[in-house]
């Protein structure tokens, strides 16, 4: 354990132990809460509660992140050599080269980042926090109790409450917890939650996280709901410390897997390559130090230089493409996965529905209209103190009901036994003004009605049997066949108060009645789910709900359901069963948490790439488990920690757009690879040939280098290209395997041409005892088809007429061949040892480029016919 570690856990042992007395000395706090000024002083002299990880990165870290990569660093080696070697000139073009790289990439970089800061600052993550004073911004009023406040804006001595669904916002000792269970698994790597109570710490603890009356940032709440006193933020966190230890722990994606793959393929080639040319040259020309420059020249020349840039750029691209349909990216990478994505797996409620819940019914056990079942789940509702699900706030709109029972007077909280997923339900204990207390449930049909014996109906109290099951059952599948999202509401009177209740006091209920909501689906749902499915990407409902309800919702927006599974099926299969079923099934109700996280991981066995969408602490297992996880910035705190990407407007059309700008940005990630990687094993062949049957070096080691600048440079317009719309009809997924065979049959269609500007240069200009000659007129040719090819093996189509690249890379390409033209006739030329071409070079060469553009096509397009693009 760390200096750090050491001294943090002796201030926390000693903050456990302490009374409630003892902590507000030693934290300088109170329990009314910090006053407004004195939290303003505090948060100028400890910083805001960030850790590392969140905050934006600075310049000189954006600029470091562009510029480390292997290659970047291979260059800049191969600069020093060409330096120290005395060849100044093939040393400053080589730096350009990775300056050129390097720039590009930030400046797209810097773009992306600064569009996400500015979405980022329309996500509010806030915290319940008790402060006296109301002079803060944002117009808060804090004159009273807890009210919402920006995380970061969390100081030592804030007392804030806690409620499902909450992300613990910084380090903090208990002073007040109800059926409290926390995830600390970003911590402690275990999966179970761990209760939390107020209970003092006694005796020897080695591990802090096993105190109960103490919370972690990091941790967040699963049920129950408690109140705490900060005793550290930020980077003074237990998860402020470990930040960059966690955030190393991601998995690499398959992208990540393949660009590796591809850059560690080229840097061998290079490691054979090299010795090779600098071998033959030493021995069949006698100079060995213009030989072992020009084999640092073929080094750089075989180098994907560009490689880290066109990712950057591609991702940023993406990122920023996505800024404008006001979606944040909080992770580049998951650009990438969307255009992978095969299967988009979300919950219903908000992204199918409107997430405008309306209270449609109350109802008594007989469907008729009770005003007595309203009035509970009001105060069921209103006296609950956990995290207000859109249900309580539907009830709460009736704001006549809370004046019509005069809550300030006739009722008083004393207890509350928290919703989880396992009960389904939520209990409240209230004291009426005669002192007796009554227990308000409101819960699932089914959990409610499993813990009453009787009913209640106007004046009639009756016992519950099996036949008012059924006809629960029947009302509530017919409230559900009509798009309903029905609950029950029950209560008992208690005779034995008790000053703490739990969930073994529901039981013996009476049965009030039934509330229905009306959650009506999405005019977008259909369309966005028919643009998804037409784009290849199959959509899946896992959702909490029951079958009855989430058929109708499904059928009204064009999803096929031919069946449904449910949560107690899923759990008596095993991984394997529900692999082979997942995948035929379009949707599942009635999951747990752990249950959406198995249909993920199901999916993700049959080799699919899986989205979720979700906004519920129930999605986080989800949305950590899949490739791409979505939440919206309206989401649970913990989701949104959990998600890659966050929409500010909940609308299934944008995921689709997403997937779009995803296969985008693999597409033309794609393209610079599969011209790399042709054109380098096709230059491989042409030096070896070369460098054996000529008396001089095929090309100068400063024109190797110029024509690996030139080309770099029309390179960097790709990321702008145009995708065929064919390509972006279906998912892609990284096939090293596809690009291995590219090379193979692409790359050395290259030679063919490079050996007849060698038999031309030889034979037809006579240029054996003119390596000036030779020299240009290889250079030249080498540099319009390296150029130019960029045009066949960009589209599966004819180039220029069935599909045209973009007009950068149009302009860059062009540019670019007018350099190389022209470059043999300018002073500049001269310096680099070229001369002026005879004319006759000039049809030769469009010829080879004809040629050579033709039958790259014909080849790509067999190719494309017989294993894809």
């Amino acid at each position: 354990m760390r200096d750090a570690d050491i001294s943090l856990s002796r201030e926390i042992l000693e903050l456990s132990r302490a009374d409630q007395k003892a902590i507000w000395t030693m934290l300088r706090a109170s329990p009314d809460g910090l006053d407004a000024a004195e939290a303003k002083a505090r948060l100028a002299l400890v910083g805001p509660n960030i850790i590392a990880k969140e905050g934006r990165p600075s310049v000189v870290k954006e600029i470091w992140g562009c510029a480390k990569s292997p290659l970047n660093a291979l260059l800049l080696s191969l600069a020093v050599v060409s330096y120290f070697l005395g060849d100044f000139r093939a040393a400053v073009v080589i730096a350009i080269m990775v300056v050129l790289a390097v720039t590009t990439a930030f400046i797209q970089e810097h773009r992306s980042n600064n569009a996400a800061a500015k979405l980022r600052a329309m996500v509010k993550t806030t915290a319940s926090v008790k402060r006296r004073g109301a002079a803060i911004p944002a117009g808060e009023d804090l004159s009273q109790g807890f009210s919402e406040i920006a995380m970061d804006r969390l100081v030592p001595g804030d007392i804030v409450r806690l409620s499902a669904g909450d992300m613990i916002p910084a380090d903090l000792r208990l002073l007040s917890a109800k059926d409290l269970f926390i995830n600390q698994a970003a911590l402690t790597g275990e999966a179970m939650p761990s209760e939390k109570s107020t209970a003092f710490h006694v005796g020897e603890i080695d591990d802090p996280f096993d105190l109960p009356n103490l919370c972690f940032m990091g941790g967040s709440v699963v049920s129950g709901f408690g109140t705490g006193v900060i005793a550290h933020t930020g980077a003074k966190t237990y998860f402020g410390q470990l930040a960059d230890k966690i955030a190393g722990q991601r998995e690499e994606t398959s992208f990540d897997k393949g660009i590796n793959r591809f850059t560690w393929l080229m840097i061998r080639f290079m490691l054979v390559m090299v010795p090779a040319v600098f071998l033959i040259n030493g021995f069949m020309k006698g100079d060995w130090l213009e030989a072992l420059l020009f084999a640092v020249a073929v080094a750089v020349g075989l180098t994907p230089e560009m490689l880290p840039m066109i990712v950057t750029v591609n991702l940023a691209k993406g990122a920023i493409a996505m800024s404008k349909k006001r979606v944040i990216v909080k992770r580049l990478h998951a650009i990438q996965n969307f255009g992978a994505m095969d299967i988009l797996c979300t919950d219903k409620t908000g992204t199918l529905t409107q997430d405008r819940i309306i209270l449609k019914w109350h109802l008594d056990i007989r469907g008729n209209d009770c005003e007595r079942v309203l009035e509970f789940a009001y105060l069921n509702s209103h006296y609950q103190s956990g995290l207000k699900n859109l249900l309580d706030v539907a009830v709460l709109q009736h704001v006549e009901i809370g004046k019509n029972l005069h809550l300030q007077h006739q009722y008083q909280n004393i207890d509350e036994i928290p919703f989880d997923f396992a009960r389904r339900r939520l209990s409240v204990i209230l004291s009426r003004e005669d002192g007796t207390h009554v227990l308000i449930c409101k819960g699932a049909v089914e959990e409610v009605f499993a813990v009453c014996d009787r009913y209640e109906l106007g004046e009639e109290l009756g016992a519950l049997d099996a036949s008012h099951l059924v006809q629960a059952q029947a009302e509530t599948r017919e409230l559900n066949e009509d798009g309903f999202r029905v609950v029950a509401v029950a209560y008992k009177e208690i005779a034995a108060l008790k000053p703490s209740y739990s969930v073994d006091d529901e039981c013996d209920l009476t049965l009030l009645g039934y509330i229905a909501f009306l959650d009506p689906p999405k005019e977008t749902a259909g369309a966005a789910i028919a643009a998804l499915n037409r784009s290849g990407v199959m959509v899946k409902i896992v959702t909490g709900d029951n079958e009855v309800i989430t058929r109708k919702i499904c059928r009204e927006v064009g999803l096929k359901v031919e069946r449904v599974v449910l949560g107690p099926e899923i759990e008596k299969m095993s991984d394997a069963a529900l692999a082979d079923l997942a995948t035929s099934v379009a949707v599942f109700a009635k999951v747990s948490p752990a249950q959406k996280a198995r249909v993920i991981a199901a999916l993700h066995a049959k080799g699919h790439v899986v989205g979720f969408l979700g906004d519920g602490i129930n999605d986080s297992p989800a949305l950590k488990a899949a490739d791409v996880g979505v939440s919206v910035d309206t989401a649970v705190d913990i989701a949104k920690e959990a998600a890659d990407i966050i929409l500010l407007e909940k609308n299934l059309l944008v995921l689709q757009e997403g997937v779009i700008e995803g296969r985008k940005v693999f597409a033309n990630i794609t393209k610079y690879i599969k011209m790399g990687a042709s054109s380098n094993f096709g230059n491989m062949f042409s030096v070896l040939g070369a460098s054996v049957f000529l008396p001089f070096l095929p090309m100068l080691p400063i024109q190797v280098l110029t024509n690996n600048l030139l080309y770099d440079f029309s390179q960097t317009a790709i990321p702008t290209d145009n995708v065929d719309e064919d390509y972006l009809a279906a998912p892609r997924k990284w096939d090293i395997g596809n690009i291995f065979k590219f090379m193979a049959f692409i790359g050395p269609i290259s030679s063919i041409f490079d050996y007849a500007t060698f038999f031309t240069m030889l034979y037809v200009f006579d240029s054996w005892t003119n390596p000036t000659l030779f020299q240009t007129g290889w250079f030249v040719e080498s540099l319009l088809t390296q150029t130019l090819i960029i045009h066949i093996i960009r589209t599966a189509k004819v180039p220029f007429v069935q599909s045209r690249a973009s007009p950068a890379l149009i302009a860059t390409s062009l540019i670019i061949c007018a350099i190389g033209v022209a470059l043999p006739y300018t002073p500049l030329g001269e310096a680099l040892k070229f001369t002026p071409l005879p004319p006759l070079y000039w049809p030769i060469v469009a010829a080879f480029l004809l040629s050579y553009a033709t039958l790259t096509h014909l080849v790509k397009t067999w190719f494309v016919r017989r294993w894809g693009m």
